[in-house]
């Protein structure tokens, strides 16, 4: 079997799935991406350029739309070099969210196309609009981009053979004429890797003190430090945590660029308007701002974590939530979509309002006071994770998926 994966920053989401297939005899994988892969094993990576760029004086609205088709065509352009070369997949594994995907199937019409639909956008319902204190997020202009947005989404929808999403809730934002052909199939964490782990320590370099679980450590885990993610809530969360608990430290890990979202005004990052705001009531010794660390890093701060805080516009669901429950930390979750699929209040977890920093410090605050009473959160969190297991559950389900495909059948 000839499988072919599309992802411009691939791996990706690939990054199991792929190498997986290429160990199987008879196998073989070719990958296209625009982006530097690290290499792995069996799988033949094909980087391709993108020549020209939204031309000047482009409709704002069409701009995106364009971008996306200039991407495609390039991914195409590979596609048809590789077709000269007698390369014919039986599958294409693509992320359509870039645009990469829009001309595969005309190169190989005979192909199976499984798209990987990270989000379908929505003007209501979702994110857009979510926040009332960024209004410019929502409205009659957010509605006219974000159908221009969907527009190269639902064309690759359409010519996909099936779907398949991470979440229900992703699921549920999938347009309803292409729900029919969607397969809910996570990642994947691995639970073997990412424990509990009595022994693990770690030292914050600014005073070089060690900590270990069972210390008062909160824990705050983004890509990116940006509202998106709840960062301005945990920050005003963090003052009466501290000024409550005086043996505790937040460590909050994140760059101060943007993965989702508008940019911080005036030039400056998030971090910093969010911090500005709070600083003079905060006792900044016992706050520590890491920005993004090795995996092993933060592994072990996950392990040593007393109570994790994770906050999400109804959006993507993080990796890192799920790692968490996997090291058997006790949450606590905004209580928003897709956030209040894997975590149930009280019983793995603790949810609170988004958008109120009182709320979410009395959570806090009521686990570092009684560890005790954590304890069944953090066991209930491990199990649930195990749900999202990558291979004993996730990879299986997905390779399987593939072979479906391949052989005409219906997935189940």
């Amino acid at each position: 079997m000839r499988v072919l994966f599309v992802h411009q920053n691939f791996p990706g989401q690939y990054r199991h799935v792929a190498p997986a297939l290429a160990a199987r005899p008879g196998y073989e994988v070719v990958a296209l991406g625009i982006n530097p892969a690290p290499p792995l094993p069996g799988v033949r990576h094909l980087r391709y350029p993108v020549e020209g760029r939204s031309t000047p004086d482009t409709h704002g609205l069409a701009r995106d739309f364009e971008t996306k088709v200039l991407r495609g065509e390039a991914a195409a352009r590979a596609a048809l070099r590789l077709r000269a070369e007698g390369f014919v997949p039986d599958v294409i594994c693509g992320h359509p969210g870039w645009g990469e995907t829009l001309f595969l199937k005309d190169v190989w019409p005979d192909a199976k196309l499984l798209s990987f639909v990270e989000f379908a956008y929505s003007a209501r319902g979702a994110d857009v609009g979510f926040d009332p204190e960024f209004p410019g997020s929502g409205g009659d202009e957010a509605a006219f981009a974000v159908r221009v947005r969907n527009a190269a989404h639902y064309l690759a929808f359409e010519a996909s053979d099936w779907l398949v999403t991470p979440t229900a809730w992703q699921a549920s934002r999938i347009p309803a004429p292409f729900r029919t052909r969607v397969s809910i199939i996570h990642d994947g964490i691995d639970t073997e890797a990412v424990r509990p782990n009595p022994q693990a320590r770690i030292t914050l370099d600014r005073d070089g003190s060690s900590f270990g679980p069972g210390d008062e450590i909160v824990t705050f885990v983004n890509r990116n430090l940006e509202p998106y993610r709840g960062y301005h809530s945990f920050m005003r969360a963090l003052p009466e945590i501290l000024r409550r608990r005086p043996r505790a430290r937040a460590v909050i890990v994140g760059g101060n660029e943007v993965s989702y979202g508008a940019r911080a005004p005036g030039g400056r990052s998030w971090r910093e308007i969010f911090l500005e705001e709070v600083r003079g009531d905060l006792d900044l010794a016992r706050v520590h701002f890491v920005g993004k660390v090795p995996y092993a890093t933060y592994l072990s701060l996950l392990q040593v974590s007393a109570v994790h805080v994770y906050l999400t516009y109804p959006f993507v669901l993080s990796w890192s939530l799920l790692e968490a429950m996997a090291a058997g930390c006790a949450i606590v979750g905004s209580a928003t979509p897709p956030v209040e699929e894997v975590i149930r209040d009280g019983e793995n977890g603790i949810l609170v309002d988004f958008f109120s920093p009182p709320a979410i410090a009395q959570a806090v605050i009521g686990l570092l006071a009684d560890p005790a009473a954590g304890e069944p959160l953090r066991r209930a969190a491990r199990h649930s994770a195990q749900g999202y297991d990558l291979r004993r559950v996730c990879l299986p389900r997905h390779l399987r998926l593939i072979e479906d495909l391949a052989a005409g059948r219906i997935p189940a």
